[in-house]
């Protein structure tokens, strides 16, 4: 084997070794490098190694995969072990174009064992207090005075800030005096609505007895028809303005109109004591100030940037919100535990539970056409160091087998036949077909389809190509060697 291209694959594996540590910490940029990652592998695979003049292969059309339905993207850790896998293909077809036949391929392997693997979901999000409340004002009055800070802790009706309430006590004393005389100028109508309403009565009253009397002295020929008529006229008069008042229970009252003066006056009297009352800023709920943003002498309904005078949070019982993608929110159920860390944290953890999913999703943003789903993940320890306001990592364990044969992901060779990994006996391919369980990012559980194929510390290929086959040589480089 040539020692230059020895020295090559060394400083491949060391490659893929420092790009997959930064990779694990780099995760959250996933979707951004996406498209270059995707870009920079079909620019791998265009050149031929076999064309010695550079001449490029044709373009094989092939259906999109998106014609098979949306797909969960690969995680950065396993596009790596990819690329790894796709770079020691062509390797292989180089070595086979350009050395001797009998010249034996180095691979990489590493030892097959048995251990416990985890499919995990790592996501981020803002650290928030339960309960959580903007404290403002519509009152324009300047701060007088303000007796919080940001932190303290403070009881549900506890006074934050005090407004000046000279105008607002003009304006109550307005609407008081409003008030009192709607209420006057009622009484007043109501007085002669009585006084109306029964002298109306009384010639009423009057008016049907001297009618009476005329009727008989008419049907006895003592009047005339004349008299009678006028009589009656009067009457009738007498009648209608009796039922020009407005009668409540049989009694008098002053026109519904006095009655509606009173109201309005009464709503805006209240409304004025209570801006008296909203003079002094109080809690509305017992916890901790998180942000003020209210200044002595400044108008308390114009707080810069439009924001609340005072922002409270229960911090008593944290949380997280975050999104979830739509590829894995099908394995996640309220009460699921989720291990939680944060830098704050300087390397310790605190356990927490997912308390809520929304039952709807919503758009990703940056152009994806991904799906998300929030959710909310509760912090359950007691006493963290964790804070609101801070943005933190849940760890949730989506699946998890136990005593499994475990190899790197790119180690299962996934073809049209199905799923192989190559092991190396006594410097020697051999295909193994196996089906994979749970994954991790850079992991998978592979189980043989035939029983008895695998042993504790055989030589499995990490990075096997389409171009090795059964019974090919092959110089083996990897942990055990």
């Amino acid at each position: 084997m040539d020692e230059n291209k020895t020295q090559e694959i060394e400083a491949m594996d060391e490659y893929t070794a420092q790009k997959e540590q930064q990779l694990l910490e780099e995760d959250e940029q996933l979707s951004r490098e996406e498209e270059q990652f995707e870009a920079e592998l079909a620019e791998l695979m265009k050149t031929d190694p076999a064309d010695k003049k550079g001449k490029k292969k044709k373009k094989k059309e092939k259906k999109a995969v998106r014609d098979k339905g949306p797909r969960k993207p690969w995680s950065k850790k396993r596009k790596l072990v990819t690329a790894a896998a796709a770079a020691v293909a062509v390797l292989v077809i180089f070595k086979a174009c350009t050395g001797k036949k009998d010249d034996a391929v180095m691979v990489s392997s590493t030892p097959l064992t048995k251990g416990t693997i985890q499919q995990e979901l790592t996501i981020s999000g803002p650290v928030s207090g339960t309960d959580s409340v903007d404290v403002v004002s519509s009152i324009h009055s300047e701060v007088l005075d303000i007796q919080v800070k940001e932190g303290d802790h403070v009881e549900q009706g506890q006074l934050l800030a005090l407004i000046d309430e000279s105008d607002v006590r003009k304006e109550l004393d307005m609407a008081q005096n409003a008030y009192d005389l709607a209420v006057s100028t009622y009484n007043e109508q109501q007085i002669l609505a009585e006084n109306g309403y029964a002298k109306a009565v009384q010639e009423r009253d009057a008016a049907q007895r001297d009618f009476d009397r005329i009727s008989v002295l008419f049907q006895a020929g003592s009047v005339s028809q004349q008299e009678w008529e006028t009589a009656q006229n009067r009457l009738r008069d007498a009648q209608r303005e009796t039922k020009t008042f407005t009668l409540l229970d049989g009694k008098p009252v002053a026109n519904e109109s006095y009655s509606l003066q009173i109201k309005n006056a009464e709503f805006e009297l209240e409304k004025k004591k209570e801006q008296l009352n909203d003079t002094r800023v109080t809690a509305p709920i017992s916890g901790t100030v998180v942000r003020v943003n209210a200044k002595i002498g400044r108008f308390a309904d114009k707080i810069e940037d439009d924001k609340p005078m005072f922002i409270i949070e229960n911090l008593d019982t944290l949380e997280m919100k975050v999104s979830v993608s739509e590829y894995s929110i099908g394995q996640i159920q309220v009460g699921q535990e989720a291990v939680i860390s944060a830098d704050i944290l300087n390397g310790e953890t605190v356990m927490g539970q997912v308390t809520a999913i929304s039952p709807t999703g919503e758009e990703k943003g940056g152009g994806s056409t991904e799906r998300v789903i929030p959710t909310t993940i509760r912090i359950v320890d007691d006493n963290t160091r964790l804070i609101a306001g801070i943005t933190a990592r849940a760890r949730i364990i989506l699946n998890e087998a136990e005593n499994v044969w475990i190899v790197p992901i790119s180690a299962v060779l996934e073809t049209e036949e199905g799923s192989f990994v190559m092991t190396v006996d006594q410097g020697v391919i051999k295909r193994i077909a196996v089906t994979m369980g749970v994954e991790s990012d850079i992991q998978v559980e592979v189980i043989p389809v035939n029983e008895g194929d695998f042993t504790e510390g055989m030589g499995i290929i990490t990075a096997p190509s389409p171009m090795l086959a059964d019974g090919m040589k092959v110089t083996e480089k990897g942990s055990g060697n």
